[in-house]
């Protein structure tokens, strides 16, 4: 599955890059190993700044409004908006059994809640944990069912993909999901349309940490700490690979970022 990935995300960059340059940013997704000590980082921290991305908002805090039609969208929604310093927590492609209890906890023992995009096939076979993900408060989006790149899908194939997942995650969790992510951060006008038939809203990502590349416990938190600002919508992986050092990472830059004033949250669904 890693090499496959790697494979096709050498093209998809491109695509995420160029596909809608100058307004929004998609970005990437990646046989796990044991986990690994964390390496260390210096003694002294960089104080947090604010994040320089200024992008359109996803969800706010007003009452919600009237039930109706989720819109067809162009482009994925990538930050959200809000008082204060807020900032949405991401993970992407597991549940994994081998890394997400470990997330689970850290979120847990901070009081914090995030966002989990599964896939259908690690979701069906880890029933627990997205039970647990609900319990604890956290959002389950939908990641498709096994991950594939929806641009080189028809449209029969990437509604199987959405509407099983979503399935796993109704009989789990007790509702079906709000949230949609494009494996890759590749989309198109089929995902974009059937997602809205099945009530779901895209969501990308503001700051990406390419954990999925292993770059070291301390490159994926000083990621984290030089993009965090208001709004800030992070990407990180819990499955999909050695997840060991995304593990470690948020284990030292959520303290930090609930310090330095950050309220880390989910967002709330209504029309925008």
């Amino acid at each position: 599955m890693l090499t496959r990935r790697r494979a096709l995300l050498a093209g998809v960059g491109a695509l995420g890059a160029a596909g809608v340059a100058g307004l929004l940013m998609p970005g990437t997704g990646g046989e796990a190993g044991p986990p690994a000590a964390p390496a260390p980082g210096p003694p002294a921290r960089r104080p947090l700044r604010p994040s320089a991305y200024r992008l359109q908002p996803l969800a706010g805090y007003g009452p919600p409004a009237a039930a109706a039609r989720t819109p067809v969208r162009s482009e994925p929604l990538l930050r959200m908006s809000g008082v204060g310093r807020t900032m949405v927590l991401t993970f992407d492609d597991g549940p994994d059994p081998r890394y997400t209890p470990d997330i689970l906890r850290t979120l847990r023992e901070y009081d914090v809640r995030a966002m989990f995009f599964v896939c259908g096939e690690m979701a069906a076979a880890n029933r627990d944990l997205l039970a647990e993900m609900a319990e604890d408060g956290h959002v389950v989006g939908n990641h498709t069912w096994s991950h594939p790149l929806l641009t080189q899908l028809g449209r029969a194939r990437i509604r199987d993909e959405m509407v099983r997942t979503s399935e796993i995650i109704e009989e789990t969790c007790g509702e079906r999901p709000l949230w949609f992510r494009a494996p890759y951060g590749a989309w198109n006008r089929a995902a974009f349309q059937l997602g809205a038939e099945l009530d779901m809203e895209p969501l990308a990502w503001t700051v990406d940490t390419l954990d999925w590349t292993e770059p070291g416990t301390r490159t994926i938190v000083d990621r984290v700490e030089d993009g965090a600002g208001p709004g800030v919508v992070l990407l990180a992986h819990d499955a999909g690979g050695d997840r060991s050092q995304t593990v470690w990472a948020l284990r030292d830059y959520l303290p930090h970022l609930l310090d330095a004033g950050y309220h880390i949250t989910v967002p709330r669904r209504y029309q925008v």
